[in-house]
């Protein structure tokens, strides 16, 4: 039966990731344009990061920090390098829309745990790694309670709940939070950091 749904949810992702395609290729062209004009190119941020079964993929998002480096050649920090315009990309998740290719292109889906760097992948639990049965997503349950100001103990843990609950149901129910908790803005950031604190740090578990 899990079979039927993922093929479905795979049919699904495929069909709403051609419409918002479509329909966004307008907003898609103009923050691309912004993006090359407030920070540079390139325009697109690329990072390398693990989906299903940890298979590694390259995630696609729009770029929201500058290059700024200190004297000695080091990057600045990313409260350093975010400047007003990525934090209103961020804030509204516009620089999420990149990934819609990634979608297509079967590296993700709509909803599905976060990919998070390769570098977490030694620390993690047996109970955590259960994230990896899926494809990651554009959102998630995380995402939608709480998304980066939830602790990584309590994230982790929800995409865990969310691979053993799995649905189409479930999955459009997420979708609908998660048009109002773009609206709302919640949960941008952790609380003292610019984005998210790192899982590979252990203060921050």
């Amino acid at each position: 039966m899990r079979g039927v749904t993922d093929l479905s949810k795979r049919a699904f992702d495929v069909a709403l990731a051609v419409t918002a395609l479509v329909v966004l290729s307008p907003v898609l062209a103009v923050v691309a344009a912004l993006v090359r004009l407030r920070l540079g190119s390139p325009v697109l941020f690329r990072q390398v990061r693990p989906g299903r079964g940890e298979r590694l993929f390259e995630l696609v998002k729009f770029r929201t920090m500058t290059d700024a480096r200190a004297a000695d050649g080091e990057l600045l920090t990313d409260a350093e390098r975010l400047t007003p315009f990525g934090q209103f990309l961020r804030r509204s998740s516009l620089d999420e829309l990149p990934e819609l290719i990634n979608i297509l292109r079967g590296d993700m889906s709509f909803v599905g745990p976060r990919p998070l760097l390769v570098a977490y992948l030694p620390h993690y639990d047996h109970r955590q790694r259960l994230r990896h049965q899926v494809r990651p997503g554009l959102t998630g349950w995380a995402q939608i309670n709480g998304r980066n100001a939830t602790s990584w103990t309590d994230r982790l843990e929800m995409d865990a709940w969310y691979v053993e609950h799995r649905s189409l149901r479930l999955d459009l129910r997420i979708l609908m939070r998660t048009i109002g908790s773009v609206v709302r803005r919640d949960g941008i950031s952790a609380e003292g950091s610019a984005t998210m604190s790192r899982f590979d740090d252990p203060a921050a578990r």
